[in-house]
C-alpha cells in the first residue's frame, strides 16, 4: 500500500476535483492519508489565479519536498498547465501533470522511484477538451458539484480560460445521477461548482436554470448553494426559482470586479455597474435576508483615485453582505499585462484595506439585521472552544454549545447575539 496525501490550494472547483482523482486510484493499491502526514506520494492540485496563488503553490511545493524528501511529488492542475517548465526547476518535483492530464494520474504511478528531471505531461487545450466530471466526498454535510468548466468570457486580466480551455459540460441527467449518488451518502447540500456556471448549456443546449429545475426534485440533497455566478447570467427564472423553492439557498456570490464602467470596459467584463446593481436590488426585493457577496478588484492599470473612489461609493451604496477583495495581478500571456498607468503596489494595498473594512462594516450591518430571526443551520464536524458551528441558508455563521449529535444535521437555530469573529451565537429551538 502505497500512502498518498492530497493537497488542493484554490477554488471549490479544485476541491471537487481533487476528490475525484483521489477516487481514481484503486484503493488496493494507495491508502489516502491526511496532508499533514508522512506520505509515499503528495498530490498538489494548484491555482494560479493571481501571483499570489502561483507563489503559495511554488511554497507548498518546496515545503513538502524538504518535509519528505524521500517522496514522490506530483504537481497537477492550473498552475501545472500554465508554468509546467517553473515548477520542474523546482528540485524535488517528479511528475507534472496539466488541466486535463491530472484526471488520468493513476497510469502515471506504476513507479514511483525519485526522478532526476520531473515528467512533463501539460498539453495544450482546446475547444473539444472532453468534460471531466467531479464531485467531493468526506464531508458529511455538504459536497462540492461539478457541473460546469472552461471560460469563453476572455477577461483582460485572467488566464483561466487558458489554464481550462473553453465553456463545456456534461448533461443534465449526468448531473443528476451523480446528485443521486450524494444524497445516498447521506449528505444535505451541494455546492454547485465550476467555472463560469451561469453558463451551463453551452456544450448541450441546455441552461442553467433548467439544470436547477432538475436538481430540487431528488430526494434527500435539501439545499443547493450557488457558488458563484455572474451578473449577466443570473437571470429572472433562476431568482424568482430561488424564491419558491426552499432548496435554493438565499446566498448569490456575484462577482462584480469593478464599480466604474471605464475600468469594467478594461476588463472586458460583460455588463455595466447598473447591471449589477439591479440584480442586487432584485435579490433583496424577492429575498429580503439574503446573503449577496461580490469580487473586486483593485487597482487595475488605468484605475486612478477617482475611478476607485467611484467603485468604493457604488459598493458603500449597495445592500450587499460580504466582499472579497483582491489586487490587481498582472498574468502573464494576458491583454491587461501590456496596459499602462499601472497602479503603485503600495496604493492597490491602501485601496485592499480599505475595501476589506467597507466588507467588515457591511457584515455587521448584515449580522445586526439577522439578530432575532430563526435561521435552518447546517451543522459541521469541527469543534472550536466547546462549540459546534454551521452555515444558515443566507450564509451565516452561526455556532452553539458542542453536540455531536447534530454534525450533518439542520436545525432551527435563533440567531441570539454578534460574536467579534463575525459568528453569531445561536440557540436551537
Amino acid at each position: 500500500m502505497r500512502r498518498v496525501a492530497f493537497h488542493t490550494l484554490g477554488c471549490k472547483l479544485n476541491f471537487a476535483e481533487t476528490s475525484a482523482i483521489a477516487r481514481s486510484l484503486s484503493e488496493e493499491l494507495f491508502e489516502k492519508v491526511a496532508s499533514d502526514s508522512p506520505a509515499d506520494i503528495h498530490i498538489i492540485n494548484t491555482c494560479s489565479v493571481t501571483d499570489t496563488a502561483d507563489k503559495k503553490c511554488r511554497q507548498l511545493i518546496k515545503h513538502l519536498v524538504n518535509k519528505d524528501p524521500d517522496a514522490f511529488i506530483v504537481v497537477v492542475g492550473c498552475y501545472a498547465q500554465l508554468n509546467p517548465e517553473k515548477i520542474s526547476t523546482i528540485k524535488g518535483v517528479d511528475l507534472i501533470l496539466g488541466s486535463n492530464e491530472k484526471f488520468d494520474l493513476a497510469k502515471h504511478l506504476p513507479s514511483i522511484e525519485k526522478r532526476e528531471n520531473p515528467e512533463i505531461f501539460s498539453c495544450g487545450l482546446s475547444g473539444t477538451d472532453n468534460f471531466r466530471e467531479a464531485w467531493s466526498a468526506g464531508d458529511r454535510t455538504r459536497s462540492f458539484l461539478k457541473v460546469q468548466d472552461g471560460c469563453d468570457y476572455k477577461c483582460s486580466y485572467c488566464t483561466i480560460p487558458m489554464a481550462r480551455g473553453n465553456s463545456r459540460n456534461p448533461s443534465i441527467d449526468s448531473i443528476v445521477e451523480e446528485s443521486k449518488i450524494i444524497a445516498a451518502a447521506g449528505i444535505k447540500e451541494i455546492v454547485i461548482t465550476g467555472v463560469n456556471i451561469g453558463d451551463f448549456g453551452r456544450s448541450t443546449g441546455d441552461n442553467f436554470y433548467g439544470l436547477l429545475q432538475k436538481l430540487v426534485d431528488i430526494p434527500g440533497i435539501e439545499r443547493y448553494r450557488i457558488s458563484s455566478i455572474e451578473p449577466n447570467l443570473l437571470t429572472d427564472e433562476i431568482l424568482g426559482l430561488a424564491e419558491k423553492n426552499p432548496k435554493i439557498l438565499p446566498h448569490f456570490h456575484i462577482p462584480l470586479q469593478n464599480g466604474n464602467n471605464k475600468i469594467l470596459g478594461l476588463m472586458r467584463r460583460r455588463y455595466k455597474r447598473e447591471l449589477f446593481a439591479e440584480r442586487v436590488y432584485k435579490i433583496k426585493e424577492l429575498l429580503p435576508f439574503a446573503g449577496v457577496g461580490a469580487d473586486v478588484i483593485v487597482g487595475f492599470p488605468g484605475e486612478g483615485e477617482a475611478e476607485y473612489e467611484d467603485t468604493y461609493a457604488f459598493l458603500e451604496s449597495l445592500p450587499v453582505t460580504y466582499l472579497h477583495v483582491f489586487p490587481f495581478s498582472e498574468r502573464p500571456g494576458t491583454m491587461a499585462a501590456g496596459l499602462t498607468d499601472k497602479v503603485p503596489y503600495k496604493e492597490k494595498e491602501r485601496r485592499s484595506k480599505d475595501l476589506a473594512q467597507l466588507s467588515g462594516t457591511k457584515h455587521a450591518a448584515f449580522v445586526g439585521q439577522n439578530i432575532g430571526r430563526f435561521e435552518q443551520v447546517l451543522f459541521e464536524s469541527s469543534e472550536n472552544n466547546g462549540m459546534i458551528s454551521g452555515f444558515s441558508r443566507n450564509y451565516l455563521r452561526v455556532e452553539v454549545p458542542w453536540d455531536g449529535g447534530l454534525v450533518g444535521q439542520i436545525k432551527n437555530v435563533k440567531l441570539v447575539s454578534p460574536l467579534k469573529s463575525g459568528r453569531i451565537s445561536g440557540k436551537i429551538g
